[in-house]
């Protein structure tokens, strides 16, 4: 016998209901500030009308709830943790190198994005075109390895990443893949815009304060890449521990004093060469911002 639609059968039907996800609080938490984020990008778009600005910027911010640290990054700026002399980072840079996949992604699934001027896809170098037919490295979003195509005409394009370290550029304009507003910005002498492949999207990382009993010197830095751009992270790690060693541990301005002192290594001094950290070394001529907050206040019960 067959079985047929609506004859006798000993298995039960299936649930109507699916049982509901649990979901936990740090993640209701972690989704406020992603919704923030996406909320003030909106609004800056709506508001750029009103006041005519123009620009955007990268964000990095905190939110201290129920003994939780929780950092959200869209952009290039950068959170660590500097704990009994060991360095936990807090967020990681959005890049056109560490984005390149998404960003490749999103201009090969929406062509007319890149404007018939660009190609999603990367090379080694500029192709030229005497290359077209030859063969050469290449690789698009679904790589992270090279191989070898048979170079086009559509290939003579110019790559929408291009460069590496900090010359990296999207769309040949901008060097950061996260952030909030910019809107309006094109690229240079065309109708392209570059808002849609600039994310405003954070990541947000989860720091437990209650795991752990900090100390007078345990700190969370935030700074801006005019900071890291010139200093590592066990180069700040060092300065900070180092200055806050020599404060009196009662003087309430020693985080802003050790803030000001990291503004001021990373600027250097002013050279007949412009601003050095040494002889050799390059001063930040970014703008830079630097936050120094203490933890030990984080395990005490209010």
């Amino acid at each position: 016998t067959h079985w047929a639609p609506g004859s006798p059968c000993n298995t039960p039907p299936p649930p109507r209901f699916f049982t509901e996800k649990k979901i936990q609080h740090e993640s209701l938490v972690i989704g406020a500030i992603e919704n923030a984020f996406k909320e003030m990008d909106a609004q800056i778009e709506r508001e750029k009308q009103v006041y005519n600005i123009t620009g955007g910027c990268t964000a990095l911010t905190v939110v201290y709830l129920l003994g939780k640290l929780y950092v959200g990054n869209a952009g290039d700026s950068r959170a660590i943790i500097i704990r009994n002399n060991e360095i936990i980072p807090m967020s990681t840079e959005f890049t056109p190198e560490s984005e390149r996949q998404r960003l490749q992604f999103l201009g090969f699934m929406q062509p007319h994005l890149l404007g018939n001027e660009f190609t999603h896809l990367e090379f080694p170098r500029r192709v030229q075109r005497k290359e077209v037919g030859k063969r050469m490295l290449y690789r698009d979003f679904t790589m992270s390895g090279w191989a070898y195509k048979t170079i086009e005409d559509e290939d003579l394009k110019f790559p929408l990443i291009y460069g590496e370290g900090k010359k990296a550029r999207v769309l040949a304009t901008i060097g950061v893949t996260r952030g909030l507003g910019d809107h309006d910005l094109k690229v240079h002498d065309s109708n392209i815009y570059i808002k849609p492949f600039l994310s405003c999207c954070p990541e947000v990382k989860v720091y437990n304060l209650m795991q752990y009993e900090h100390g007078a010197d345990d700190v969370l830095v935030m700074g801006t890449d005019g900071l890291w751009d010139v200093l590592s992270n066990q180069e700040v790690a060092e300065a900070v521990t180092t200055f806050l060693a020599n404060c009196d541990p009662d003087d309430l301005h020693r985080y802003t004093m050790a803030a000001q002192d990291l503004v001021m290594r990373a600027r250097g001094v002013l050279r007949d060469r412009g601003w050095r950290i040494t002889n050799e070394r390059l001063g930040s001529g970014d703008d830079i911002s630097v936050f120094i907050i203490p933890l030990m206040y984080g395990n005490r019960q209010p």
